[in-house]
């Protein structure tokens, strides 16, 4: 265990789209002795995400959109399928994910039900992901979607059976993590 944080020194490395920090802090063992420590933090503010599904159809709706990070790891399109999210951007999680979807899928949605938040890389970034599930039916269609020009988003919104969806995890199509936690949240649930 780790007790007693002290923070030495605090240096912003790079604020250019976010914020990335090099954090020195102090902290005792549980055997008393102490410790120094070096680390960078990426700060790129709190999100959240929500899959939409369709219980009579049996349905998901996911985005693909280009991911700069995976290509540079080895995605050879760089095209990453994920449930719809966004950056809470100071908003509530709720009121956030209602917006993104709208932006992003074309779907308004009034009701959505929270099933957990996580940290998803708490090695290296701040973010805590809030995780939510909605009901999303025909009536709820009110534009295209594909995200926002201003914020050069590029999002192709698909439907899916969600068996086909699950498949899509099991041979590797489907490698975004919050999108792999929902899925198979609504399977354990046994929602789909």
């Amino acid at each position: 265990m780790i007790h007693n944080i002290h923070i030495l020194n605090s240096e912003i490395l790079s604020d250019n789209w976010y914020v990335l920090k090099k954090i020195t802090y102090q902290y005792t063992k549980n055997d008393g002795s102490k410790q120094i420590q070096s680390r960078e933090a990426y700060d790129r503010g709190n999100g959240a995400v929500v899959l939409l599904y369709h219980k009579v159809q049996k349905t998901v709706i996911l985005t693909r959109q280009f991911r700069l990070p995976t290509y540079l790891n080895g995605n050879p399109s760089g095209l990453l399928i994920e449930a719809c999210a966004g950056l809470l951007d100071k908003d509530h999680p709720e009121d956030c994910i209602k917006r993104e979807t709208e932006e992003e899928t074309g779907y308004r949605i009034a009701d959505v039900q929270k099933v957990y938040e996580a940290y998803m890389s708490p090695g290296s970034v701040t973010e805590i992901l809030y995780f939510f599930v909605a009901e999303y039916d025909r009536s709820m269609k009110v534009a295209d979607g594909g995200g926002l020009a201003h914020e050069e988003e590029n999002i192709e919104v698909m439907e899916l059976d969600f068996d086909r969806a699950l498949d899509m995890i099991d041979n590797g199509e489907i490698k975004d993590a919050k999108t792999i936690m929902l899925l198979q949240y609504l399977r354990l649930k046994g929602i789909l």
